[in-house]
């Protein structure tokens, strides 16, 4: 169940990032309250696994989903560039969620 409630904290980290995106440095109202709210429960699911999971392992992996997935909006969503070191760099975070997760961390 911490595996399941942490990634979905990270799916939640990949929302809140876009939305704080489109929210204009927190200048509009609706997308601010989407990233506000977003961010709470990411915060609060990332807690709730922690109770189980080592800390470096959840806020590894929480941080890596985020950060691939923000990764991937900015690219199909946001028409963000695509290079081969952004590719690269992405493959890495990827293999080090794996690598967490396989390292026996409950």
């Amino acid at each position: 169940m911490a595996w399941l409630l942490l990634f979905l904290a990270g799916l939640l980290e990949i929302v809140w990032a876009f939305f704080m995106k489109l929210s204009q440095g927190f200048t509009l109202p609706a997308p601010s309250a989407v990233t506000v709210v977003t961010m709470i429960v990411s915060f609060a699911l990332l807690s709730v696994s922690m109770r189980t999971l080592p800390l470096g392992t959840a806020y590894t992996v929480w941080t890596g989903i985020g950060a691939v997935g923000a990764f991937a909006v900015g690219i199909v969503v946001l028409g963000e560039p695509v290079t081969a070191l952004r590719l690269l760099a992405a493959a890495l975070i990827v293999g080090g969620i794996v690598l967490m997760r396989l390292s026996g961390g409950s």
